[in-house]
């Protein structure tokens, strides 16, 4: 089977051959739910490189993720053009190789990517190849949209010097993404980590045991602090006091050692949540002013953000970026609805017309990095899209981005059964109508702004 694409962007060769050269290209030009990468701080063209991926979205077992390894087999460079090909070591095909020519178009101010793909299927799933290609294409789309996206969004901070940024939770979905996509332009990434023999550039803390040496983080300009245990889970006391141990602890620790530095990190990026305004506030467009809501969730982002008071006395720059619910087929609260809607068994979670402040990853990726990159960026920001929608219409149109219906409302003892009363009364029975004004009135601009083009991105359709 041959696969054949070219696709133009209105940046010059150099732009693109540099963004294709550094870390994180490969991380930026693969969907999350497909596969991750096994050596996410390395990156390159050159011939002989080994690149391993593990196939299927990380949250499930490793053991259920076949291992798809590829080899850098050749590359050539002649001026303003450059071709290099991949081919399978070991994985899910009879063979695969993938040539990759970029270079200029017309003037020199355009480039023309052009992917040629060769494959073979095992014997006994010859027949699937029509359904191969078809997720070959819409791959090869996903990529072309993605480094279009990307390029605009490093256009736009062009003018600003290259930034060293240390990040925790660079191991998480936003993480893992945010590390890639400041390192695809130029910029260093440090990533913290709890192990105390590191590799180079990673950085050792311990935020249970309250150690950071401030020695580590000289020569960092910001820090992203990503860390925490996931709330998508039963909210048992033990189980909140690790979720509000794991952001409150490591915000305070961050907050107290840059505080104490003399010329340390110069901005603090805070993850933070609109679970701030607490669960359903019908009706109502909640602004970063607004006091904030009652609940578990409502009561914890403002313990997390109060945590880092003592950077922000101290003078360094503080942001708060208040995330909504991030679109994304490799986790977070969409992943488990595919199935189901897949299945044609899909439908809303919760009230029809209570309001879903969604973002889709890659924007939400964009805005942390917009935060880490603008000096003007203080306080809380939302981190959400920018027309929010009824649970209706977010069922009704994820249903068709996947051609299938979307009738059947979820009934609300299967959320209470799965996450306990309390944890599905603040994370799925939400009415929340979020605003993204002040995020955009600071010069962000989102590449999805509405939920159909979110999914279409996300789900490759």
């Amino acid at each position: 089977m041959r696969i054949e694409t070219v696709h133009r962007v209105a940046h010059p060769p150099s732009e693109v051959l540099a963004w294709y050269g550094r870390p994180g290209a490969l991380i930026r030009l693969t969907p999350p739910g497909l596969a991750s990468v096994d050596e996410p701080d390395v990156g390159g063209m050159r011939a002989g490189r080994l690149v391993g991926t593990r196939v299927g979205p990380s949250v499930l077992p490793t053991a259920l993720r076949p291992h798809w390894v590829l080899r850098h087999v050749e590359h050539d460079e002649r001026g303003d053009q450059e071709r290099f090909v991949d081919q399978q070591v070991r994985g899910p095909f009879r063979t695969w190789r993938h040539e990759h020519r970029i270079a200029a178009d017309g003037d020199g101010d355009r480039t023309a990517i052009r992917d040629v793909i060769e494959l073979e299927l095992p014997r006994h799933l010859e027949r699937l190849a029509p359904i191969a290609e078809s997720q070959m294409r819409r791959l090869l789309d996903f990529r072309r949209r993605q480094l279009h996206d990307d390029l605009a969004f490093h256009a736009r901070y062009e003018h600003l010097p290259r930034r060293t940024v240390a990040i925790t939770g660079s191991s998480g979905l936003i993480g893992t993404q945010l590390a890639a996509l400041l390192e695809t332009g130029g910029h260093t990434v440090r990533r913290m980590v709890r192990e105390e023999v590191v590799g180079p550039g990673e950085i050792s803390w311990d935020p249970s045991a309250g150690r950071l040496d401030p020695v580590d983080l000289e020569g960092v300009d910001v820090v992203v602090n990503l860390a925490g245990k996931s709330i998508a889970t039963r909210w048992s006391s033990s189980a909140k006091r690790e979720i509000r141990d794991s952001r409150v602890g490591g915000t305070a620790l961050i907050s107290r050692t840059l505080a104490r530095m003399q010329d340390g990190p110069s901005a603090l990026v805070q993850a933070s949540a609109i679970g701030a305004y607490g669960p359903r506030r019908p009706g109502e467009l909640l602004t970063e002013a607004d006091p904030g809501g009652e609940g578990f969730l409502a009561d914890l982002v403002r313990d997390w953000e109060g945590a880092a008071h003592a950077a922000a006395d101290a003078g360094v720059r503080t942001a708060f970026v208040r995330t909504g619910l991030a679109l994304s087929d490799g986790g977070g609260s969409l992943l488990p609805q595919l199935p189901l809607f897949l299945a044609g068994l899909g439908g809303r979670l919760t009230d029809g017309e209570a309001m879903l402040s969604w973002v889709s990853l890659d924007d939400v990726v964009r805005a942390f990095a917009h935060a880490a990159l603008t000096a003007e960026v203080v306080g809380p920001v939302n981190g959400v899209g920018p027309q929010p929608v009824s649970a209706r219409d977010f069922a009704r149109t994820l249903g068709r981005v996947l051609h299938r219906p979307a009738l059947l409302p979820v009934p609300p003892a299967g959320p209470r059964l799965v996450l306990g009363a309390e944890a599905a009364d603040e994370l799925i029975r939400t009415d929340q109508n979020v605003s993204s004004a002040r995020l955009e009135a600071g010069g962000f601009v989102p590449a999805h702004r509405t939920v159909e083009e979110a999914l279409r991105h996300v789900l490759r359709r």
